[in-house]
């Protein structure tokens, strides 16, 4: 046969359905093995080529591994999906990207059409306010990222060294008068635990602490400031790099950029606009690479619950 075959050509020529070709193809039990076996021979005469996404829609077993983000515009996140697709495409499966925008009811959403076309398994970017409910049914077949779940195994950042790494770097600079910028503290990683562990050092460190909390984007940490900085400011903290970008354009704008300016996420326009920063690399290829190995040894049998934290190293200092 010359003409590129289709699955309902496929179907035509055995003389059933096209849902019964769709499910030979992903091995489903119920077919009948006469059935089978006749759809299977025209798809190997034929040299008939299904695609991953037929496959995917047709349900059953598939080799997809569905990864749910929380936003498809974070640069660390797709860090982190970087190397997950690396390791799950050299084990042989396929990956189905959704987007959970940071809601709850949406990425319940998500991980039910995930169990209705039976992928493989799934990883979850976690967040604050996430329910993990639903993702914790999955059992050995989940894991999830940023937070931690008892039931499923998880892959997290260490938000209190992550801090004190830029710190440790700031006081050998010969650095004392530090501030900080973080996030709102709802949120509990980015928010709450780096902003702790600002406090924390502070304390241990004898430093007098001044801080502000706001949204994760340039213009927040812009606007606050102004309310961080006192005459005697060294050098200022921030919770991610995005934060970091605000903090070092206002102080360009004032004048200011003898301060030293750090943030997180090892983003490399951060140091290349404003020379007096550096970024504190939570371990983004890791955390993704780690997270997939940890995945597929479940998948492979492996039925422990595992916790493992990924430590952070300084990136790309001035």
């Amino acid at each position: 046969m010359t003409k590129k075959l289709t699955i309902l050509d496929i179907a035509k020529l055995a003389g059933v359905g096209k849902s019964t070709v769709s499910r030979v193809l992903t091995n489903d039990p119920k077919v009948k093995a006469s059935t089978r076996e006749k759809v299977q021979r025209l798809i190997q005469e034929s040299g008939f080529v299904p695609s991953k996404s037929a496959q995917i829609m047709g349900g059953g077993r598939t080799n997809v591994i569905g990864i749910i983000l929380s936003r498809l515009d974070s640069a660390s996140e797709n860090k982190v999906v970087s190397a997950i697709l690396e390791v799950i495409y050299a084990a042989g499966y396929d990956a189905l990207i959704m987007e959970g925008q940071f809601s709850a009811a949406k990425t319940d959403e998500h991980l039910a059409v995930l169990q209705k076309k039976d992928v493989d398994g799934v990883i979850l970017f976690g967040f604050t306010g996430c329910d993990l409910s639903s993702v914790e049914k999955l059992a050995h077949k989940a894991v999830v990222i940023a937070v931690d779940s008892k039931r499923v195994s998880s892959v997290g950042y260490d938000n209190d060294g992550i801090i004190k790494q830029a710190m440790n770097y700031m006081q050998a600079q010969g650095k004392q008068h530090i501030s900080f910028i973080g996030v709102d503290i709802k949120d509990k990683t980015t928010g709450l635990m780096r902003l702790n562990a600002y406090l924390d050092y502070c304390q241990s460190a004898n430093i007098k602490p001044h801080y502000q909390t706001g949204l994760l984007n340039y213009h927040s940490a812009y606007e606050l400031t102004d309310l961080v900085l006192m005459p005697e400011t060294e050098a200022i903290v921030c919770a991610s790099d995005t934060l970091a970008m605000g903090v070092a354009k206002r102080l360009q704008e004032l004048g200011r950029s003898e301060i030293l300016v750090s943030g997180v996420g090892a983003t490399d326009l951060l140091a290349f606009i404003f020379p007096n920063t550096f970024s504190i690399d939570p371990g983004y290829y890791a955390v993704g690479k780690t997270s997939a190995d940890l995945l597929i040894k479940q998948l492979e049998g492996g039925r422990e619950v595992m916790h493992i934290t990924q430590q952070a190293f300084l990136a790309n200092p001035s």
